[in-house]
């Protein structure tokens, strides 16, 4: 029997029950089995409760973290990722992750503690040291706010904020201490029907836009498709190699969308700053370019450098991402896969002739192709080339892997490191900041157990989340962290020689954090050399237990993407 249920099975309407415990019903009937969270003062009752009746609390070790554990979670369930935090400085150290969050677009419900509802007092005891204007501050950050200013509106306050959080995005649940405890009499708080995500029913492009798409389809000779994360997401993998194959295409994938065609002999991994010299190669002598379901930012485009000047013809179901970042020449406003599909209906066999991007050399060039073989390694007696240790990972990582990166130089290593398809393969950079990898991964491990999550962080945003490590071990989440060590700032590092300025302030002594991993529970090692990696061999192909890797680097390597990002820079002035 529920806290809300009669012996009978009917409504209990002259019962109060605290508001809390109602809550904490509710949360559990929108299917909710675990939430992240570091409780306060103004939370912990609420955070035990929530256990108590079988939600699990996942408790981190900073706020930033519990946020970023929550979406995590969300991204690999693709459900609700719900996290509780505490008021005042609370609310402040996770605006960062709250921000970040409400970027990816993940579904995540942030339930806040809050300052007491004021009774009408005329005096208090004294200033309130935690004090926070948090409505005002999360309303400037973008997201949306829900306040229970009684007991009578709390349950109602958690369904509008659980439905806007169903819909994308981050929703905010601001919980005051004194309505949580107050009793509620559920004659004055009846339910409010629980939230259901929507699921809009994919719609294809209008026939005139596939017409004009068309038009410049058949005066094409070398087609180039780009797909990102939204054709994945809209199960479009297989209509587009078709499409591929219809046209002569080759195939290609934003650093979201990675793997996507991953085995197919056209496969050129991915466009942009992520690119290897084949792709780009490849790229550059395309003259039309069809793109599914990706945003064209930046990366992506390598700062406006990627794509050749053709014809461009870009499908997304958002109206408002065409063209947003790049222009488009013919929009196609609709779902990935059934604008492939209408496209494939509109083009018979056949139709495009002339296919040199499908030519026998073409074919054997990309067959030949090997990336491993893509760079000069820069290993030195002491560190290793971050390019080379990619490849050695891929080899030694179980195939059956989610990917979860920090940001920073060390994002050179992402074109040697494959993964089963995009859904496994994770960026933290929404927000352009370092620090947010450690959390996220920990959601990712909590949402598969049954495989392995793999957490790239470099040392700068290792050191920002560090206690986070006594998390994995407390609350036995299976983690394998591969930490990229150049003992720097390595972006920073680079900005810097490229500017032909000092880079002391910017490099940090060679500290070792294996043993300190170990003392928290890790199986840890300290890779400097490749073969010092080949004897940890037995403990990555089967983690058991965390894992930790302190791999040190040439800090001198820096990723493609530096010097786009410095050329970029110096174009602007």
């Amino acid at each position: 029997m529920t806290i809300l249920e009669h012996k009978g099975g009917a409504v209990d309407a002259e019962r109060r029950v605290p508001t809390y415990q109602v809550l904490v019903e509710d949360i559990k009937a929108l299917g909710v089995e675990q939430v992240f969270g570091l409780m306060s003062d103004d939370t912990a009752v609420f955070a035990t409760a929530l256990d108590s009746f079988g939600v699990r609390f996942y408790g981190a070790r900073h706020e930033n973290n519990a946020i970023a554990m929550a979406e995590g979670y969300a991204y690999a369930t693709d459900g609700l990722g719900v996290a509780v935090i505490g008021r005042g400085p609370a609310t402040a150290n996770g605006l960062h992750a709250a921000t970040y969050a409400s970027r990816t677009g993940s579904r995540v419900l942030i339930i806040y503690g809050e300052a007491a509802v004021p009774t009408g007092a005329a005096n208090s005891l004294g200033p309130d040291y935690k004090g926070f204007n948090a409505t005002g501050v999360l309303d400037a950050a973008g997201i949306r706010t829900f306040v229970a200013t009684s007991p009578a509106t709390a349950r109602g306050a958690l369904a509008d904020a659980a439905a806007a959080a169903l819909q994308g995005g981050v929703a905010a649940l601001m919980l005051p201490v004194n309505v949580q405890l107050a009793d509620m009499n559920l004659a004055d708080g009846p339910a409010t029907p629980a939230p259901k995500r929507s699921r809009p029913t994919p719609a294809g492009p209008r026939p005139q836009a596939i017409e004009a798409a068309i038009a410049l389809l058949r005066q094409s000779r070398k087609p180039l498709i780009v797909a990102g994360l939204g054709a994945h997401r809209a199960g479009a993998k297989a209509a587009l190699e078709q499409l591929a194959d219809r046209i002569g295409a080759l195939l290609v994938t934003s650093a979201r969308g990675k793997d996507l065609f991953r085995g197919h002999p056209c496969n050129l991994g991915i466009v942009g700053s992520f690119s290897h010299s084949a792709a780009r190669r490849m790229i550059d002598q395309a003259d039309c370019v069809l793109v599914f379901g990706a945003s064209l930012n930046l990366l992506t485009m390598s700062f406006g450098h990627s794509l050749p000047k053709v014809p461009l013809i870009q499908v997304d179901a958002a109206r408002s991402n065409i063209g947003r970042w790049h222009s488009a020449d013919v929009a196609l406003v609709g779902d990935a896969r059934l604008a492939a599909e209408a496209l494939l209906a509109a083009l018979p066999a056949g139709s495009n002739t002339e296919r040199p991007f499908r030519s026998e050399k073409t074919l054997r060039f990309l067959g030949e192709f090997d990336i491993t073989r893509d760079f000069q390694p820069a290993n030195t007696p002491r560190t290793v080339d971050p390019r080379a240790l990619g490849v050695t990972l891929e080899s030694l990582l179980p195939p059956n892997r989610n990917l979860v990166y920090d940001a920073g130089n060390f994002l050179g290593i992402v074109p040697y490191l494959s993964v089963p398809g995009p859904g496994h393969f994770k960026f933290t950079s929404d927000f352009a900041s370092i620090g947010l990898g450690f959390g996220t991964a920990l959601g990712v491990a909590k949402a598969r157990p049954n495989e392995t999550t793999v957490l790239v962080i470099g040392d700068g945003g290792f050191l920002m989340t560090m206690g986070e490590l006594e998390t994995v071990v407390r609350e036995d989440l299976p983690l394998v962290i591969v930490l990229m060590n150049d003992c720097a700032y390595g972006a920073e590092l680079h900005f810097l020689k490229m500017r032909d300025l000092p880079v002391g302030k910017s490099v940090f002594p060679d500290v070792d954090y294996a043993p300190i991993a170990e003392v928290f529970g890790f199986q840890s090692a300290t890779i400097r050399t490749l073969d010092d990696l080949q004897r940890v061999a037995p403990l990555l192909a089967r983690p058991e237990g965390p894992v930790f890797l302190d791999c040190k680097l040439n800090a001198a390597v820096a990723a493609p993407f530096m010097s786009e990002f410095h050329e970029f820079e110096t174009r602007q002035h």
